[in-house]
Order: structure tokens, then C-alpha cells, then sequence
């Protein structure tokens, strides 16, 4: 079960409270995150019983999801907190954010179908059709989502940077993406430790690879990609599964103790 489905598609009631057990348990978070977030006023619980208990109802079930629906897009707690004050209306938030959750699906399936026909042209020598090559890649389909989440100057710089590209440069770009990956993947299949200072260096060149297009890679935005990675089966994928994910998470985590973000 998607852990983002969980909280609100478990068939028993909301309207009865929940324990911070049950919590953990459904969602995958521990009763040691759900324990900052009451301390940094994002997650109160809804009452705390006699035995120190702490309990949850509907209301903080459903912001807890919104809070693990943002964790997941790489967004700090910070500016989740902005969010989620901004936006008092859930309903109308979270049938937002389904339909952006639809759109990504929607790429990432159109992606996996334009390599999938590459393979099998290259594969059968026939010809490769542009059009068909780079279905799913247009990053201007997330005009709205961008300027939603990070407003209309973050978008307007990203896509003019990313058209002042040449084809050549946007080709290279996708492939020191791709280096890293492997990077990693031999990293983690030589039994390196996250921590490892070659692996650190691997991190190192991903923190400067986010930085190409963007100057401010915060860590909370970092950190929040990691944690990305091994949430979503979808991007964990992309680094050989989960345990391949989770490696890149660790090394991540790792780099980012003695490194230094924007705003800092």
C-alpha cells in the first residue's frame, strides 16, 4: 500500500483517536518524528492520555498526510508549515495536490513508454523518431505545479535557463545525471559505506548537479529529495529498487552533515 494512501483509505473511523502506535505503524514514520513535529508546532497530537499516551484524530490524521504528501515532492518542514497555513481549505488542497500527483503519473508513464519504444527501435535497427524519443521530457507541462509550490519567479527562471540551453547542453546535463546514478550503484555493489569519502564525493557532484539550475539547494531541500527517493517505488526505481534508493538516501544524509546549503 503507497503510504500516501494509507491514512485516509484504512477502513476503520477517523472520528475515533488514533495511537502514536498505530500512527508508526500505518505510515512508516516514527513516534520519534511525530514526537519534532509537535515540538516545532506542525503536528500537535490531539489529546495526550493520563499514561503520557498521545492520541490522534480525523483533523490531525488528514494534515499528517498532507505533511508526508510534501515531504515526498522534497519541500523542508519549514515551508510546509508556510503551506499548510496558507491553505486552510484541506478538501480543496488535497484534490489539489491529487491531481498534480495524476500529471506525474501521467509523465513518468509516458517516459517509461518513449524509452521503452527507444529500446526496441535501437534493438530492431529501425529509426528513431524525435517526437517519440522525448514524449514525457517537456518540463513546461508543470508550469502550474511550479509556480504553485515555489512561485511564478522560480519557474520563469528555471524554464529560462533551461531554454537558454543547447541541445547539446541539455543532453549533457541528463548525463552527468546519469553518471552520478551509476556512480552510486557501484558504490553501493563494491560495499562502500554512505559515509565513505568516495562516496561522499559522489554526493558532492549530485549537491552541484541540483545547484546547475537552481543557486539555492537548501538542505531541507536536499534532504527532502533523499528521502523522496526511497518513499516513492517510482523514483526509487531509478537507482536499481529500494535498496539501491536507500543507499543513496544514507550517502546523502551523510554528505550533508559537514556540508554547506543555501541559506546558511
Amino acid at each position: 500500500m503507497n503510504r500516501n494512501e494509507t491514512v485516509l483509505d484504512h477502513p476503520a473511523s477517523t472520528d475515533a483517536p488514533w495511537s502514536m502506535h498505530e500512527i508508526t505503524r500505518l505510515t512508516g514514520t516514527t513516534s520519534r518524528t511525530l514526537r519534532h513535529y509537535d515540538q516545532i508546532g506542525l503536528l500537535e497530537p490531539s489529546r495526550i492520555g493520563s499514561n503520557g499516551y498521545r492520541y490522534y484524530d480525523g483533523e490531525a490524521l488528514v494534515r499528517l498526510q498532507r505533511i508526508l504528501l510534501l515531504r515526498d515532492l522534497g519541500l523542508g518542514l519549514g515551508t510546509i508549515a508556510e503551506v499548510l497555513d496558507r491553505s486552510r481549505d484541506e478538501a480543496t488542497a488535497l484534490r489539489a495536490h491529487l491531481e498534480l500527483l495524476h500529471q506525474e503519473r501521467d509523465r513518468l508513464d509516458r517516459q517509461i513508454e518513449s524509452v521503452r519504444t527507444t529500446v526496441m527501435k535501437r534493438e530492431g535497427g529501425e529509426e528513431l523518431m524525435a517526437e517519440e524519443m522525448f514524449d514525457g521530457f517537456d518540463h513546461t507541462r508543470y508550469k502550474n505545479e511550479v509556480e504553485q509550490r515555489w512561485g511564478r519567479d522560480a519557474y520563469a527562471k528555471s524554464d529560462a535557463w533551461w531554454r537558454s540551453l543547447s541541445d547539446s547542453e541539455k543532453k549533457a546535463f541528463q548525463q552527468r545525471q546519469s553518471a552520478i546514478g551509476a556512480d552510486y550503484a557501484r558504490a553501493a555493489t563494491q560495499g562502500l559505506d554512505p559515509g565513505d569519502e568516495r562516496v561522499r564525493a559522489i554526493s558532492a557532484r549530485h549537491h552541484e548537479w541540483l545547484g546547475v539550475a537552481s543557486n539555492e539547494v537548501s538542505r531541507g531541500y536536499f534532504l527532502g529529495l533523499a528521502d523522496m527517493y526511497v518513499a516513492d517505488d517510482r523514483f526509487a526505481a531509478n537507482y536499481g529498487g529500494t535498496e539501491g534508493a536507500t543507499f543513496v538516501r544514507d550517502a546523502m544524509r551523510a554528505y550533508a552533515e559537514g556540508a554547506t546549503f543555501s541559506g546558511e
